[in-house]
């Protein structure tokens, strides 16, 4: 070949690879496909440069796999990217244990992101053969060009995962939203009865509830469980359990028979695979009466000026047992000013720095020294120590806290 034609094919050379990036640019900038992309680098490698074989690993999802291969058999699949690729830093040669791999495969480009690997491509069966170095004939264009291209596909595989993402967001916002429906709108707060309510879910969506309901103009009902578990699997739960408990209010007022309803119902839509810990009760103006059931929920603090007690009489979890075997209802006389505080294990089992459970004594001191306060400042109260003892440490759970006087 004559030094013009040297000259010429060197031209030639230049002007293929300035085009090929401008056409791989253009391609990213209209968002072509990962296939598209792919496309126009075989095309590139195996048509214009004339690079007769080619594998490119690509790491994608913490796993490699071969996205692009041409001009080879099977043999490819017996290459280990882990043992065989991952040592190397540079282009070069490389020497393969099976003597297949090492007379299909002459160089490995490997390609990087800082110090991350995204990519390794294989390539042997030169048009003209080379010497073996990091800076012969276009084996750094093929790196810049592979590393263009495999980026571009690790920034759409990003930007998809972004777009799910906003929307997941958006959906569990909407799912917080409903989930937020399902608390009362308001709660009494009169010369015979003031309640309050705080809720923290500890996601965007929770498993824990607390309801009030009227049952009649002298009755009223109230509850709080907590689902096991946390987010949207356990808020689907607990709002289907929330309709049941409803509904069924409205055939039966016996706590018993409507705890083994719901234990019914718990398992048939959990199938064993969860359950419910809840507190129920009602409470009858006249009679002063408070009737309750607490199925494994942790016993809420009834505390009057001269005692601070916890309701634990009950029965098991609902949706842990086929049967749930008997129920106790406890029965309490109430006196007036007696203040009522239900909540769920994220408040009490919160930890601070040391590791230790802010417990169940903790709040009883709490409720003690503050009995007087009306329920929406003593929620307040309770919060307050909550997030002063837990110093640096997470919320690991849901957290609501029912609360209530009886005048």
């Amino acid at each position: 070949m004559t030094a013009q034609a040297n000259r010429n094919n060197s031209r030639n050379i230049k002007d293929i690879k300035l085009n090929s990036l401008l056409e791989v640019t253009k391609a990213i900038n209209n968002n072509f496909s990962t296939s598209q992309l792919l496309d126009i680098f075989k095309d590139v490698l195996e048509n214009q440069l004339k690079i007769g074989k080619l594998v490119l690993f690509s790491n994608s999802d913490n796993s490699w796999k071969c996205i692009l291969k041409y001009g080879v058999g099977d043999e490819y699949n017996s290459i280990n990217v882990e043992s065989d690729l991952l040592p190397i830093k540079d282009i070069g040669t490389i020497n393969f244990s099976e003597k297949t791999l090492s007379k299909s495969f002459e160089i490995v480009v490997p390609v990087y992101h800082k110090s991350l690997p995204l990519a390794y491509v294989l390539i042997g069966d030169l048009e003209d053969k080379v010497e073996v170095s990091p800076a012969i004939k276009h084996l750094n264009f093929v790196q810049i060009l592979a590393s263009i291209i495999v980026v571009a596909i690790e920034n759409k595989k990003l930007a998809k995962e972004s777009l799910q993402q906003a929307a997941m967001k958006k959906e569990l916002e909407l799912a917080s939203e409903m989930q937020s429906m399902l608390f009362p709108s308001t709660l009494p707060s009169d010369s015979k009865l003031d309640t309050a309510a705080f809720y923290l879910p500890h996601q965007e969506v929770g498993g824990d509830y607390y309801d009030f309901i009227w049952l009649n103009e002298n009755e009223f009902a109230f509850c709080v469980a907590d689902v096991s578990g946390k987010g949207v699997a356990a808020a689907l739960l607990m709002s289907n359990f929330q309709a049941n408990l409803r509904v069924l209010f409205n055939h039966t007022t016996s706590l018993t028979d409507l705890v083994h309803e719901l234990n019914a119902k718990v398992l048939a839509s959990a199938k064993g695979e969860k359950f419910i810990t809840l507190f129920i009760a009602k409470y009858n103006l006249v009679t002063r009466t408070l009737t309750y059931i607490n199925a494994a929920h942790n016993p809420p603090v009834l505390a009057t000026k001269n005692s601070v007690t916890a309701l634990k009489i009950g029965c098991t979890g609902l949706g842990m047992f086929d049967e749930i075997g008997k129920i106790k209802e406890g029965i309490v006389n109430i006196t007036q000013g007696t203040t009522i505080v239900c909540y769920t294990d994220g408040l009490v089992e919160l930890e601070n720095d040391q590791g230790e459970d802010f417990g169940i004594e903790a709040l009883k001191n709490i409720i003690r020294d503050n009995i007087d306060l009306d329920m929406k400042t003593l929620n307040k109260v309770i919060m307050e120590a909550i997030i002063s003892y837990k110093q640096s440490k997470p919320y690991i759970d849901d957290i609501a806290l029912f609360s209530l006087k009886i005048y």
